[in-house]
């Protein structure tokens, strides 16, 4: 995971702690609670992407997406949005249905494609996260 995210930003020795002491729980977000969860997605016996999300009382949310990343080799591969239906199912089963994320640029699209809307000037919101539980649709 950590290989993953230094891909994009800081370095994979930086990510490793910070993603360790994220699900340790010892690192927190602002108003984030003690469940949180991570998927991960493997092809060829190898970290292709990851997903993981808290409870949270930040902005009135009940959770929060914190991370999803897909390996280069990997996107376009439906990866992305099946871990995003993993963790809406892991919301929707600790009673969490208004979901916030704080994308970057780059993925801000991809959660707006997947039914978030704008909540302020940063911060995207599902309203109801059980609305990807649904498996996508065959092309």
């Amino acid at each position: 995971m950590a290989r993953i995210r230094a891909a994009e930003w800081e370095t994979e020795n930086y990510w490793l702690k910070r993603i360790s002491a994220y699900l340790a729980g010892e690192a927190s977000p602002q108003k984030a609670l003690a469940p949180r969860v991570v998927y991960i997605a493997l092809a060829d016996d190898q970290v292709a992407g990851f997903i993981a999300g808290h409870l949270t009382r930040r902005l009135q949310c009940e959770g929060e997406l914190e991370w999803i990343n897909v390996a280069a080799p990997w996107r376009g591969a439906g990866i992305a949005p099946e871990l995003l239906r993993r963790l809406a199912a892991w919301f929707a089963a600790h009673n969490a249905l208004k979901i916030c994320v704080d994308p970057d640029d780059r993925a801000r699209s991809f959660y707006l494609d997947h039914g978030a809307r704008p909540l302020n000037r940063h911060w995207l919101v599902w309203d109801d996260i059980r609305a990807l539980m649904a498996p996508a649709a065959p092309a």
